[in-house]
């Protein structure tokens, strides 16, 4: 059984090596019910501005199960030119994305893109961004986030970031990385084990638990300028935080009382208040969107289970029924789902459940996932799992249709964490 990351075990002490310096590549498996066919032209200039600027947009856009792309010859074309829509259509196309990259004096690079509309032959608008050439990258992911919401109505979650933890022979490290698990760069490197990662709404700060006070402790780290504090280092255990959706509290499991209980303090640490009070291990909160409920498992009925209770930490009510072991909630953005971990057979699956029937399905048919989160639009979950043998990151549509793998180089990677919308 592959350990699973929940404080019933205090894992992560035995995990494989990684080499997090390997580019990730996107592997997209499944086909969704309903896809819009899309072509996406080579932007001109992008092989030598160093980024495949077109590639990376294609990419976002297949992950997400809803966009077929077309291939279609059609010459050197940019956001300047207008495509020959009778050859588009007759390829299948009732979209086309153009574009260019470009140096500009001052050392950044200028990109530039059209979106057309080619079963109206409307162009759809654009948009173009100067950037430093470490962030052309993000400069595609906005792109097709444009693209995204300007022909389905949602926002796109692309130029969004995840964080995710890597362990290379003795050394353990926190990584930031682009959505798609591209342009990691390396938070924090320890010695000892580092688990939990959980973004503050803002998308500034990092919590995390650390063990390089021989007991795990809870810090928050701040992105931008690597600075940390530390919030939680009392008595026993300070593991699982979990940040309210204003970003003022943490709610966290401490054992400093005796067993494995939730609290909550405030974000800046402090003096933690007590929410549940039993004899059992309550571990792994979670707040809901609106910030009057707290998911949370517990084996105070025999086998670990998910319970919600009030912020405040009244009565606690049982979610899931189905399975005798069911783990690591997250809550959708809006509220309606809760993907979680469950035991079927020996195997550890993602599920996916409607919260207001109780509804519940099978996302996945790998035997290993672990440490679901939702992209901050809800339509993709990223995941751990195990696949042909390697430790993996996976997003999946909501539907399990589509799986995309972010696979990285003679390694493992765990516990992904996606972050929030933030404004650039």
């Amino acid at each position: 059984m592959r350990p699973l990351l929940t404080q019933f075990f205090l894992w992560l002490l035995t995990l494989q090596g990684l080499n997090a310096y390997a580019q990730f590549r996107v592997e997209v498996t499944g086909v969704g019910l309903t896809q819009l066919p899309v072509s996406i032209a080579t932007f001109r200039g992008q092989d030598s501005a160093g980024q495949k600027i077109s590639d990376i947009i294609q990419a976002d856009l297949e992950r997400t199960g809803q966009f077929k792309v077309v291939a279609v010859q059609m010459g050197l074309v940019d956001e300047t030119s207008r495509p020959d829509l009778p050859v588009l259509r007759r390829a299948g196309a009732d979209a086309f994305v153009s574009g260019s990259v470009s140096k500009l004096v001052d050392g950044r690079f200028d990109v530039r893109f059209r979106l057309w509309d080619v079963v109206k032959g409307q162009e759809l608008g654009g948009q173009s961004f100067a950037v430093a050439a470490s962030d052309q990258r993000l400069a595609a992911h906005r792109a097709a986030d444009y693209v995204y919401e300007t022909l389905t109505g949602e926002k796109g979650a692309f130029s969004t970031r995840i964080a995710y933890i890597t362990k290379v022979a003795k050394r353990y490290q926190l990584w930031v990385a682009d959505a798609d698990g591209e342009n990691a760069q390396s938070a924090l490197a320890s010695p000892e084990p580092i688990i939990s990662p959980a973004w503050s709404p803002d998308g500034d700060q990092l919590a995390y638990v650390s063990f390089e006070a021989r007991k795990p402790v809870v810090y928050v780290h701040h992105v931008g300028n690597g600075k940390r504090r530390l919030i939680a280092n009392f008595k026993g255990s300070n593991s699982a935080p979990a940040w309210s959706p204003d970003g003022k509290f943490v709610a966290l499991t401490l054992s400093r009382d005796g067993g494995s209980q939730l609290f909550v303090l405030g974000s800046s640490g402090g003096e933690p208040r007590r929410l549940t009070k039993t004899t059992s291990i309550d571990t792994e909160p979670v707040y809901s969107p609106d910030g009057q409920t707290i998911y949370f498992v517990s084996d105070r009925g025999g086998s670990p289970q998910i319970y919600k209770m009030p912020v405040a930490g009244q009565s606690a009510e049982r979610v899931t029924f189905a399975g005798a072991y069911n783990i690591s909630p997250a809550i959708s953005p809006d509220g309606r789902s809760m993907a979680y971990i469950s035991r079927v057979g020996g195997a550890f699956k993602l599920h996916l459940m409607e919260l207001a029937t109780g509804a519940v399905r099978a996302l996945t048919d790998t035997l290993s996932d672990e440490s679901p989160s939702f992209a901050p639009n809800g339509k993709l979950v990223v995941y751990a799992t195990v696949q042909n043998g390697r430790e993996v990151l996976m997003t999946s549509t909501l539907d399990g249709k589509v799986k995309a793998s972010l696979k990285g180089q003679g390694g493992d990677v765990r516990e992904p964490d996606w972050g929030p919308f933030v404004k650039y």
